[in-house]
């Protein structure tokens, strides 16, 4: 099955089982990609690994996203799962305002995302409720800020000790 025919078959089968909880999708970099409502995330991906006709059973990655310009929907969740039999990937999003990052935890359905959900939080400062442990996993427990949101400059622009023609600059 190619990609569009592999898209065809996901959105229909979400749209039957989930209606207006799903609501876009489209085909980027050769993966069906969609984005779904944050309160039936759980439901969406149980249902995406126990089908038995599409089989997504291996969590291949969980991140975090800020789009800061994206007003409304400025962070986001995506996950991407692999259907390792008929070696199918898709990636399902969920979006959400920087006001509200609570977001359900998988680790339910996939223990592995224990590790990823804390590195989402420690990093973007999700907050999956839920989750066994959540609490920081690479950075100190003293870090009141989440390093990953696009909030800050990338470079400091009070230092003085740079030469930017070293840099082509």
């Amino acid at each position: 099955m190619n990609t569009t025919e592999l898209f065809n078959q996901l959105s229909d089968n979400l749209k039957a089982q989930f209606g207006d909880g799903l609501i876009s999708g489209e085909i980027q970099y050769d993966f069906p990609v969609f984005i779904v409502d944050k309160k039936i995330i759980v439901e969406v991906l149980q249902y995406l690994k126990t089908n038995p006709e599409l089989k997504f059973n291996f969590l291949t990655t969980l991140c975090g996203i800020h789009m800061p310009d994206n007003k409304g929907a400025e962070l986001g969740v995506m996950y991407q799962l692999h259907n390792m039999e008929d070696n199918w990937r898709i990636r399902i999003k969920i979006l959400m305002p920087e006001g509200d990052v609570k977001v359900p935890s998988i680790t339910s359905i996939w223990p592995a995302a224990n590790w990823m959900e804390r590195q989402e939080y420690d990093f973007f400062g999700f907050k999956f409720t839920g989750h066994p442990d959540l609490r920081r996993i690479l950075n100190m427990d003293e870090m009141n800020y989440f390093p990953l949101r696009k909030e800050y400059p990338l470079e400091d622009g009070s230092r003085d000790d740079k030469n930017d023609k070293m840099f082509g600059r």
